[in-house]
């Protein structure tokens, strides 16, 4: 096997991703371009998008990681709006876009539409939420979005698989499908429900931090084929898993905690930057197959099919946003009043992404019958076009859409407010904690230690305080801001100082290692700044 282009395909994606945070541009459209442009350069090898790779080895970590990043709290309080996107959503674009189709392209079959219609049914939420963070959407948008993204791709693959039996002839009804839909929605969070205690368990009794994060890489992919050998959703049941360990990753101990988060943003960052210029790459092998369709035919199909996806998402957004509260007097009282912004922008932020490609290229090349799959390849085409279109026109444009319609965003100083009085909270407890121990002879100090005890837990309340306070005329830094600075400045003084003793030979290696992991760990825990 040849790693080399793939030591090639990561190594540049990652280098284009990191080139992104310095431009407007999103990191996914950047992508996408880049290996669009990459895909006809000479020397490029042909990156064919398997889904057997895909669909098993890609998608389960990305859906782990933004399931733990998740919160089970509020995708509890938006379940509605969330099931009405991931499931109902998805099931009427299917339907809806599948139709239309049929329609529009002549001598296609009403089974081969659908099969489309599955395809291109789930937006991939990951390049909607990214922007949503870096333009500060509203909490409850992202929640929605984000939670329409850990369960759509179950719906569309499941949708799919119903559609692919009645196209290739194996046969399929109404009735079948919903019970494969059942089967495969009850049965993957089944199984997620079995696992996620046993596998938190087995986190919070494991006792090295390195055995601890072997596991928490293992478990989206255990999860996935779990749930998958017993012909359920791995989608799902990766979700679940991954949800409830989120919710409850306060009881694995810190160190376990601190590498977690720094593996799992790597492994995030690598994933998502080579799926989205595989994306791109794609295009040659799309183009190449188009067939008896000539390239003014494909494109005009390909215009009407992005159109029927974007209208479609509103035809279904604003009635599943307003019906329930017309309808039910308790959703009114219970949920603040949603203007007509908010289902818009939800609305525009349906990308597709690199699931509805993966899911194109695993339909089979023949039917039952022996007889070439009707259009494959147009569909193929189609489903390229339809996420590059949504990326680009639906991608760029989202940032403006929300700067012109002018919602509301997260508002930082409530925020660092509720962080305070939570923190004021908190420091009060340990206090009080503190001094409850030191009266147990037992744990007796001398006086300077407690003295630095009680001086750590008052800087730790105070410094939420210091972020509401006035910025510093001269440097426009808060006081908080300042006090940081010159403790990585002395922190970093005295690394050079081990770093200098190791190099003439007064401490050895092993102990300048020692050393500099409690400064790093010191540096983290109690200066970390909070990233967008």
């Amino acid at each position: 096997m040849d790693v080399l282009p793939l030591v090639a395909l990561i190594a540049a994606s990652a280098v284009v991703a990191g080139a992104a945070r310095r431009t407007p541009v999103p990191a996914p459209l950047l992508l996408v371009g880049a290996g669009l442009i990459a895909s006809y350069l000479p020397g490029v090898p042909d990156y064919h998008l398997d889904p057997h790779i895909v669909l098993p080895l890609i998608l389960p970590p990305l859906l782990h990681t933004a399931a733990l990043e998740s919160s089970y709290l509020d995708l509890r309080a938006n379940i509605r709006p969330v099931a009405l996107l991931s499931v109902g959503y998805v099931l009427f674009a299917t339907l809806a876009v599948g139709w239309l189709t049929y329609l529009l392209i002549p001598d296609l079959p009403l089974t081969a539409a659908l099969v489309l219609g599955a395809v291109i049914a789930p937006p991939d939420a990951v390049a909607a939420t990214a922007i949503a963070r870096r333009v500060g959407l509203p909490s409850r948008i992202t929640t929605i979005l984000q939670g329409e993204s850990l369960v759509n791709d179950a719906t569309a693959i499941t949708a799919y698989k119903v559609a692919l039996a009645a196209a290739v002839g194996e046969g399929a009804s109404w009735s079948g499908g919903i019970e494969e839909f059942l089967v495969a929605a009850v049965g993957g969070v089944g199984v997620g429900l079995l696992l996620m205690v046993p596998i938190h368990w087995l986190r919070t009794h494991l006792k090295e931090a390195m055995l601890q994060n072997t596991l928490s890489l293992l478990i989206p992919f255990v999860a996935y084929a779990a749930a998958e050998q017993v012909h359920a959703s791995g989608v799902l049941a990766v979700v679940v898993v991954a949800l409830y360990l989120g919710h409850r990753s306060w009881q694995v101990d810190f160190e376990t905690r601190l590498q977690e988060a720094a593996v799992w943003k790597v492994v995030a960052f690598i994933l998502e930057s080579a799926v989205f210029a595989l994306i791109g790459l794609q295009l040659p092998i799309v183009l190449k197959g188009l067939g008896e369709y000539s390239v003014g035919q494909a494109a005009w199909y390909a215009a009407g099919v992005f159109v029927f996806v974007v209208v479609a998402r509103f035809v279904w957004s604003y009635p599943a946003t307003y019906l329930p509260r017309a309808l039910s007097a308790r959703i009114r009282e219970r949920e603040d009043d949603m203007d007509w912004r908010r289902p818009l922008i939800v609305s525009w932020a349906g990308m597709r992404g690199v699931v509805s490609l993966a899911i194109a290229f695993s339909i089979p090349l023949v039917m039952e019958d022996g007889e070439p799959f009707p259009a494959r390849n147009l569909v193929l085409f189609l489903t390229f076009t339809t996420v590059i279109g949504t990326l680009v026109v639906q991608g760029l444009s989202l940032p403006w859409l929300i700067r012109v319609l002018k919602l509301p965003g997260r508002d930082a100083q409530a925020q660092t407010l509720a962080e305070a009085q939570a923190q004021n909270a908190a420091s009060q407890a340990a206090e009080a904690r503190v001094e409850e121990l030191m009266r147990d002879e037992r744990n007796c100090l001398p006086q300077p230690l407690q003295d630095r005890l009680h001086t750590v837990l008052e800087r730790r309340r105070n410094s939420v305080w210091e972020r509401l306070g006035q910025p510093n005329p001269v440097t426009g830094e808060s006081a908080d801001g300042t006090y940081r600075r010159l403790a990585r400045e002395a922190i970093a003084a005295e690394r050079e100082v081990f770093v200098k003793m190791r190099d003439e030979r007064r401490i050895d290696d092993e102990m300048m290692r020692t050393l500099l992991r409690k400064l790093d760990l010191e540096e983290a825990a109690a200066y970390r700044e909070v990233e967008d």
